[in-house]
């Protein structure tokens, strides 16, 4: 059994509908178990992350770069960092911002260096843009962006974006299955 942990924070509800949707794609995937995490329940989650044989980190984009709750969790994860508890795990990255653009690449960078720092894997985004059903609609390949306006979580992000999301899952559940049978 793959264990996927996906931890994200969400400020109005938009990243929670992301992280939602990514945790079903992933468990598609025959063999995988995924479980959300939210950095407001870290605390008594860490055992968690340290079981988990991937990590989905989920942050919306504020002011070009992570939520402040967080950058939070990442300075909390010192004590994993110096004991190289992360190490080796396949890590994936997803963002959400009020604008097509809204500076997401540099909040995915951001959560790339800090899976790179931990010593984990990256998988990024394997959709191609431009597709019939919008999936990856934004383009990133680096990881999933997704785009809502100033409506509620129930309306946007919208159906591409969280189809997206579903494949992001999917990818990483596959990519875990792969890198777990192979150790």
């Amino acid at each position: 059994m793959s264990k996927v942990a996906i931890v994200f924070h969400s400020g109005y509800g938009h990243t929670k509908v992301l992280a939602e949707r990514v945790q079903a794609g992933a468990e598609s995937v025959p063999g995988t178990r995924a479980s959300l995490i939210s950095v407001e329940d870290i605390e008594a989650r860490w055992a968690e992350l340290e079981a988990a044989d991937a990590i989905v980190f989920g942050s919306p984009t504020y002011m070009g770069n992570v939520s402040g709750p967080f950058k939070t969790f990442m300075d909390a994860s010192s004590k994993p960092w110096l004991e190289q508890k992360w190490k080796d795990k396949l890590a994936a990255g997803f963002t959400i911002s009020g604008s097509p653009s809204g500076d997401k690449l540099n909040t995915l960078q951001s959560l790339m260096i800090f899976a790179m720092q931990h010593g984990m894997i990256w998988v990024g985004n394997a959709e191609m843009p431009y597709n019939e059903e919008g999936i990856n609609r934004l383009g990133s390949f680096s990881g999933l962006m997704a785009q809502a306006g100033q409506v509620a979580p129930e309306v946007e992000p919208n159906l591409a974006d969280r189809t997206s999301a579903e494949r992001l899952g999917q990818r990483v559940a596959t990519a875990t299955a792969r890198w777990t049978q192979a150790s």
